[in-house]
């Protein structure tokens, strides 16, 4: 998936874009060639959990029932909405995905994933139950070990650093210190 495409017009006025740097900026923006609004292009925000059900360490994986990757397995996340705060925006990704109970950790893995313009948050969480009620974006909601993780159908490879983080540092006990992550 390539960078956001470039602005044609202006959301503002419906006037056509010109690129160039403005004055005080180092940066090309769209600049309206009627109203002269700059026009700011940035990252989103994807934020999830890696739920996790304590008593034998297995994580919960949602099956995709939409593109895009439809069929394929990923941490619950989604885009972040304006109003909340990062981990609401992952309580609320699980509960949407899943419809799972999870008691929210801390933030585990930043995952820069510059090529797309985004930036992915999973923050760390345990599972109250394992009863889930998965909602229309997931086929399914299933809890894996380690062993039974479905590595050649994750749907993002920011899905796989996670895991791959959280299982390497369970094995090594060692503490869960927040993972940054750059995905070319």
């Amino acid at each position: 998936m390539p960078l956001p495409s470039r602005l044609n017009h202006c959301p503002s006025c419906g006037a056509a874009v010109d690129y160039r740097i403005p004055a005080d900026d180092s940066r090309e923006r769209a600049v309206c060639t009627a109203c002269e609004a700059i026009h700011y292009q940035n990252p989103l925000n994807v934020v999830g959990t890696l739920p996790v059900w304590e008593a034998d360490g297995r994580v919960l994986l949602c099956r995709r029932a939409i593109e895009p990757r439809h069929g394929l397995w990923t941490l619950p996340a989604g885009f972040m909405e304006l109003g909340e705060t990062t981990a609401e925006g992952a309580l609320r990704e699980t509960h949407e995905e899943a419809g799972a109970d999870i008691e929210m950790g801390p933030l585990y893995t930043l995952l820069n994933v510059v090529r797309v313009g985004q930036i992915h948050l999973f923050y760390r969480a345990r599972l109250r139950s394992t009863t889930f009620n998965p909602g229309p974006e997931s086929l399914e909601a299933r809890l894996f070990a380690e062993h039974e993780i479905p590595w050649d159908e994750l749907a993002f490879r920011t899905t796989r650093e996670t895991l791959h983080s959280f299982f390497e540092d369970r094995r090594a006990g060692r503490d869960f210190a927040l993972r940054c992550i750059d995905i070319p």
